[in-house]
């Protein structure tokens, strides 16, 4: 009974988790442009998503925003990392707790903010005043992500890289880089993740007659969702569910073939 009420409980968790998507997916297939009828499977919204240039449009600025960000982001959040990591503590706690803060800010506050700073520099709203927000939100993600990594870091390594002859950016790239690259790698996943589900931010800091996804998407409440915003959707979710299952999938195969050669051969 304890088993099944644990499975019971994931299952329903599950359920709720995946039900509006699977409710989006459906309606990208329904042929009626009204969420209360169901007029039959149809793939024309996927067809005339390649035709709408609104749309293409805000998702083509919506990956720009968040591409560029995320890479920018991620050096800059790393060189902090490094430049942290050789403060005293006292420094680097005080530095690290400042770096948390727009994390737990609210976003409202943080948008507003970033309005008002460009308001008072002067700014043109537009993907400029959108790309600057993002990469300063995005920041103190990649440093949480990266930080762990330089903590584990044993400076001796470095160091005696130097002593054999290496040059201080060789011993870096060679030495301290290839261990700071899985913390590099999720810092960026999780800027360009963070980057491309914002509203809020950008909706300050954008300008007129310029959208990201989010944004279009709040526009068209109003108005009425297009179908060919549920056929963008879904294919989003299933290029990132295919994405994630092997960016899992493969390294388990590599690793169990690597076992499976190392192991003796029993005949």
């Amino acid at each position: 009974m304890k088993n099944a009420a644990k499975k019971i409980y994931i299952a329903l968790i599950v359920l709720f988790l995946y039900a509006p998507i699977g409710t989006l997916m459906v309606l990208s297939f329904n042929a009626s442009k009204t969420r209360a009828k169901w007029g039959g499977i149809t793939f024309k919204w996927y067809g005339q998503l390649l035709h709408n240039d609104d749309i293409l449009k805000a998702f083509g600025n919506t990956l720009l925003i968040a591409l560029l960000s995320s890479v920018i982001a991620t050096i800059i959040g790393t060189i902090a990392c490094i430049a942290m990591s050789n403060m005293k503590k006292r420094t680097r706690m005080v530095m690290l707790g400042i770096t948390n803060i727009p994390m737990l800010n609210a976003d409202i506050v943080t948008g507003i903010s970033l309005m008002l700073l460009f308001i008072s520099f002067g700014f043109k709203f537009g993907l400029g005043t959108i790309l600057l927000s993002h990469i300063t939100f995005n920041i103190p993600y990649v440093i949480l992500s990266v930080m762990p990594r330089m903590k584990q870091l044993n400076p001796s390594i470095y160091e005696a890289a130097q002593d054999l002859g290496a040059s201080p950016v060789t011993a870096f790239f060679k030495v301290v880089f290839p261990d700071l690259l899985p913390g590099i790698l999720s810092g960026f996943l999780m800027a360009f993740t963070m980057s491309l589900d914002d509203f809020i931010i950008t909706h300050f800091t954008k300008g007129a007659g310029v959208d990201t996804l989010s944004t279009k998407i709040y526009t068209e409440v109003r108005k009425g969702i297009k179908p060919e915003m549920y056929a963008l959707s879904t294919l989003i979710f299933v290029t990132v569910l295919v994405l994630l299952i092997l960016v899992n999938v493969t390294p388990a195969r590599h690793e169990k073939t690597a076992i499976s050669g190392m192991s003796p051969d029993k005949s």
